[in-house]
């Protein structure tokens, strides 16, 4: 690894938690990049290959994988489609001892942030850290969201469901109430439970919401 500009603590603006987990069958390799994270405030965990992290890495992790693409048994490649084939939304960052341009191209289709050459720069390298520590820190936040917002819709009843979703398809009330084939007042009543259950504060924010709902989950 080469001396890059001076390194900065960049754990401190990270959530709680964020680990970025190394793995490489090269034990001075692990060794090295557990020296490198330390130096800046990162905890990190380090595996001997794909399978190790597998067996031991925590399904719901966060934070971020620094990966080796050419391992025995199961490479990085084969992990990296593993994770995505089980739902696991973590980003990763290939290093790899040869420039293999095909490799770093299917990385990178698939998902990869950036895909590094031994020797690297210690700087580029915790700066695509940093990088790939904020998406998961964004990615996280937003299924968190997702899932209050769930939680609120869940509350609803059929009836105000079905208000709802005609509400914010931008029919009036008095069509609703006909459509529904309610009163025009019991209808008004079902709206302003529904703002109150989802917590909208105007029209717009329920087309949000409802946008949302219907885009599901970010993984």
């Amino acid at each position: 690894m080469g001396n890059g500009a001076p390194l900065m603590n960049i754990a401190e603006s990270l959530a709680p938690g964020a680990t970025v987990f190394i793995v490489d069958d090269d034990a001075s390799i692990r060794r090295a990049l557990s020296r490198l994270f330390a130096s800046v405030g990162l905890r990190s965990e380090a595996f001997e290959g794909a399978i190790d992290f597998l067996a031991r890495a925590p399904r719901n992790s966060r934070g971020c994988i620094v990966l080796d693409i050419k391992m025995p048994d199961v490479t990085g490649i084969d992990l990296q489609r593993r994770l995505l084939e089980d739902g696991i939304d973590i980003p990763i960052i290939f290093v790899t001892a040869h420039a293999d341009v095909p490799l770093a191209v299917r990385a990178i289709k698939d998902g990869a942030m950036e895909v590094f050459t031994k020797p690297f720069d210690d700087q580029a390298l915790l700066d695509a850290v940093q990088k790939a520590l904020a998406r998961d820190s964004d990615n996280y936040r937003q299924r968190l969201e997702f899932s209050e917002l769930r939680k609120r819709y869940e509350t609803l009843t059929a009836r105000q469901r079905s208000v709802m979703d005609l509400v914010v398809l931008g029919h009036p009330n008095k069509q609703i109430a006909d459509s529904l084939g309610t009163s025009l007042k019991t209808i008004k009543v079902h709206r302003a439970h529904v703002m109150q259950r989802m917590g909208a504060e105007s029209l717009a924010d329920l087309v949000r919401m409802a946008v949302r709902l219907s885009a599901g989950p970010r993984t």
